[in-house]
């Protein structure tokens, strides 16, 4: 069951204390909440919710709120509720009235709250957020805004007139990268190996409800089948005949457990007495037997929908091609960037081809903007044939050399193009690498699909507010600094003190 609020948002100065004081507003947590809309989704967020069955559901703001928090800090569940817990700007943040000294809600309801907020409505949000930056941002007289980023606030604040044709402005980066989940480095003996132990606690509960109607207890040698594992996983170089026939094994110690659980049932026992997570664990071993007898008969590294773990089967290897890590295992997703906030445009389980993104992710440029970017800066991959008559048709350059046979002769506007194409499109590379080195994105520690789905998205959406922190931290310096004609005195005379004393050294060398 889910409950509106009615109330009003509560501003910073009537957030009340059991002591005086009140919170200052410049507080980035006070900042980035007034950035995020979270009346205008509220109604979306209840839909999931049944008006009158259940207990009252967390607000959206504090489900929302709860896993920024948890992302932009790096912490754990658990120590986001005690962070919430001892803060009063983050219990601010997710949508309290005054500050209290409880948990606000159990560790365990992140969990709901990433199954509840799916990646679709955080990317709603992301966007709306963004908007409301660039309003924010348009209104500062004092901060220095480039031709691109003035014209697309100015899109934003005012939309270009019916039957008008706007020119194309602005630069669109894409480009793809993949969200490794936490899982260890899967190999097939290894996944037999771990199949094998849950057919033995399987059958070790079958057995229990028809316990006196057999003679006695089916026999999986599983200590024997332990050491055969150990055999080959402790040696530091196995060779290819040792481990095929360790797979063998495990495979012929899998099949004989799968046939006990079938003789278990047409015995008299039930599988509706096993959980939903057992029930789905036998039938995902049983699809791990299937490709790995497959793969050992045919003598083959590779099948469709290859299954690399057995408590997150839906993960599946993306083959990168990177230097020292070319197999990813996890998610691969497709994002742009233009003016310095980032957006995650398609999220998928299986590979993909990035290059197909390419004109939905540029309609969608248009449909947020009002107008075509003025040029596309992508690698290699996007330049197909298909992708430059597109853009070609809609005025749009894409970045990199033209196809078909180099010419001898390469002007100089044309390499200093071509240099600062490939700069413009660094600057998503970069954003890789803050998801992955300062936020979560390089081991997303969701075990299920759709939650997973919303970790990477809540990233995507932290990092656009770290964005925002920091030019709004920027602005306050130019400033402060503008504002402060002494620092300049003393910085240029300093500078023409250094330049007396090289001067007069240079003079006592010659």
């Amino acid at each position: 069951m889910y409950r509106k609020q009615g109330q009003n948002p509560i501003s910073p100065e009537n957030f009340e204390f059991p002591f005086s004081g009140k919170l200052s507003s410049d507080n980035r947590w006070v900042v980035l909440a007034s950035l995020i809309p979270w009346a205008e989704f509220e109604d979306e967020y209840s839909d999931e919710f049944s008006i009158e069955m259940g207990a009252p559901a967390k607000p959206f703001r504090m489900a929302l709120g709860a896993l920024i928090i948890k992302e932009k800090l790096g912490i754990s569940d658990r120590e986001t509720v005690e962070q919430i817990k001892e803060n009063p700007y983050l219990q601010y943040f997710i949508g309290m009235s005054c500050y209290s000294n409880e948990n606000p809600f159990d560790s365990s309801m992140l969990v709901h709250f990433r199954e509840r907020i799916s990646a679709d409505l955080v990317n709603k949000v992301n966007q709306q957020m963004v908007k409301k930056m660039l309003e924010a941002t348009s209104s500062q007289e004092s901060e220095k805004k480039t031709e691109d980023a003035r014209g697309l606030a100015n899109a934003v604040l005012s939309p270009e007139k019916e039957g008008s044709s706007p020119k194309n402005r602005g630069k669109l980066i894409l480009d793809a990268t993949c969200a490794p989940g936490d899982i260890s480095y899967p190999t097939d003996l290894n996944l037999l190996n771990q199949a094998r132990k849950q057919t033995e606690r399987i059958i070790d509960l079958l057995y229990q409800q028809i316990k006196g109607t057999l003679v006695k207890k089916p026999r999986t040698y599983r200590e024997i089948a332990r050491i055969d594992y150990l055999e080959v996983a402790k040696k530091r170089r196995v060779s290819q005949k040792d481990r095929r026939k360790a797979i063998r094994k495990q495979l012929q110690y899998l099949k004989r457990n799968l046939s006990y659980i079938n003789q278990l049932i047409v015995a008299g026992a039930f599988l509706e007495n096993l959980t939903n997570r057992q029930y789905k664990m036998l039938l995902v071993v049983a699809e791990v037997y299937r490709q790995q007898l497959w793969l050992y008969e045919n003598k083959k590294q590779s099948i469709d929908d290859r299954i690399v773990s057995l408590n997150q089967p839906h993960i599946r290897p993306i083959i990168r091609g990177k230097a020292g890590k070319p197999v990813e295992f996890g998610a691969k997703l497709s994002a742009s960037c233009f003016d310095g906030y980032v957006f995650l445009d398609h999220i998928s389980w299986d590979n993909f081809n990035e290059s197909g993104d390419l004109k939905a992710q540029v309609e969608a440029f248009k449909n947020f903007t009002g107008y075509y970017p003025e040029s596309v800066h992508v690698d290699k991959i996007y330049r197909t044939r298909e992708n430059r008559t597109w853009c070609k048709e809609r005025g749009i350059r894409i970045s990199g050399s033209p196809l078909g046979r180099p010419p001898a002769n390469v002007s100089k506007e044309k390499k200093k193009q071509a240099l600062s194409d490939e700069r413009i499109r660094n600057s998503i590379e970069g954003k890789f690498g803050q998801g992955k080195r300062r936020f979560s994105l390089n081991r997303v520690m969701a075990k299920l699909s759709h939650t997973s789905q919303t970790a990477i998205a809540i990233t995507f959406l932290v990092m656009n507010l770290s964005t925002h922190l920091s030019r709004f931290f920027c602005a306050f310096l130019c400033l402060f600094f503008k504002n402060r004609p002494f620092l300049e005195v003393g910085i240029i005379e300093r500078y023409s003190f250094a330049s007396y004393r090289q001067q007069k050294l240079i003079f006592d060398l010659a």
